[in-house]
């Protein structure tokens, strides 16, 4: 079902937009998007992580870890309030995974579309950015888990609804979703399920942006919004009028896991994996999702090369 934003809707997304300043200043009250990050969580030197580097594996630039991140938002990696310095979920842990080598790290800020090229044009030695395994990825990059890929159910802070888990709890909602996303693929299997149980299909709405779809939700019009778990945990500590009722895997009904990308075969993968589980055992790992409200992301153990999402 596609829903037209009206002009009524319109203004009242601007009515929306108009307040972020207020809602970022929320957000800052547990966020900190300084460029000093004074509370960000350092490493210490992992022997066992060094040695797994392979002899053959050459540093971009001796020294230094170089690592690619995309600043596409809020807690996971953004532009400080100076506007040039990155920071987030993803540039703390590139940060302890550099300790954890002994290194020190190279952050380089890239759009999305281009770190793959450069990962393979050698312009870096690593890219940690939200990056999803999959199989297909997997015949041309090596992976180290972690992070779980997981997307949001977020409900208007007063709504009835307690709990999301499996499809029967979604039957007869509304829920908004973006259109051609892999959480609307999931949805949509979900639906099915439930029309074979006898219940009530799902109904999916879509929206041209964030404002629209945060209205819909505030309005009535809608009662779940779905979207990558991390950007919605920021938006409820923005808004102040949403919150969590569930999480849902991205590899449903499997999990799914955001990984460390290295070039296929480069050498460096098991050593990152390594400095993965040490973080992990030292509570390294757990400071850092913690401080960015991302503790639902957390993975029991690292892997390399775990199974990914199938071709479609």
């Amino acid at each position: 079902m596609f829903i037209l934003p009206t002009l009524r809707t319109i203004f009242a997304a601007a009515t929306v937009i108009s307040l972020i300043g207020l809602g970022a200043a929320r957000a800052a009250e547990e966020f900190d998007l300084s460029p000093e990050q004074p509370g960000r969580v350092h490493a210490a030197k992992d022997n066992a992580a060094i040695a797994a580097i392979s002899k053959d594996f050459k540093f971009v630039t001796p020294g230094k870890f170089t690592v690619a991140v995309a600043p596409g938002g809020p807690p996971l990696a953004t532009y400080a309030t100076d506007a040039k310095t990155v920071v987030g979920a993803d540039p703390d842990y590139a940060y302890a995974v550099a300790e954890a080598l002994g290194l020190k790290l190279e952050l380089v800020p890239v759009a999305w579309i281009d770190w793959p090229l450069g990962l393979t044009s050698g312009k870096y030695d690593a890219v940690i950015s939200n990056v999803g395994v999959t199989e297909q990825r997997k015949e041309k990059f090596d992976f180290s888990t972690y992070r779980q890929g997981l997307h949001g159910f977020f409900v208007k802070s007063d709504s009835k609804i307690t709990e999301i888990k499996e499809p029967k709890d979604a039957a007869g909602l509304r829920i908004i979703v973006g259109a051609g996303t892999n959480q609307e693929r999931i949805l949509l299997k979900w639906s099915d399920e439930d029309v074979k149980a006898g219940l009530k299909p799902i109904e999916l709405q879509y929206y041209d942006d964030d404002a629209a779809s945060l209205l819909a939700l505030q309005s009535n019009r809608a009662d779940v919004i779905v979207q990558p778990h991390a950007q919605l945990v920021y938006i409820a500590a923005r808004d102040k009028n949403i919150r969590r009722v569930g999480t849902l895997s991205a590899g449903w009904p499997d999990r799914s896991d955001v990984a460390i990308t290295t070039r296929k075969g480069s050498g460096l993968a098991a050593a990152l994996t390594v400095a993965t589980n040490g973080l992990i055992k030292d509570g390294t790992y757990a400071k850092i999702l913690n401080h960015w409200h991302l503790a639902e992301e957390a993975l029991p153990k690292s892997e390399t090369n775990p199974p990914g999402l199938p071709k479609y």
